[in-house]
């Protein structure tokens, strides 16, 4: 399940910054659970995990993003 950067975080030509994630590549990480943090115009967003399984993170910390980028997946099952 890819994770991406939603409609309601960032307006069409907006660029936000990565910076921090809470579960590292590679870990489990449980639906619902602070999954990543995000700033975009100096205000901070905080993403949940869409799903239970195995994180992989394609965009790490400061990369910069724009809205439906992937920034990482999660594997189920």
């Amino acid at each position: 399940m890819d994770i991406r950067i939603s409609d309601d975080v960032l307006a069409d030509d907006a660029e936000a910054v990565i910076t921090v994630w809470f579960v590292n590549s590679g870990e489990q990480i449980v639906k619902g659970a602070l999954m990543v943090e995000i700033m975009a115009a100096k205000v901070q967003y905080e993403m949940a995990a869409p799903a239970s399984g195995v994180l992989n993170i394609v965009a790490g910390v400061d990369a910069v993003i724009r809205k439906g980028d992937i920034i990482g997946c999660i594997v189920v099952g």
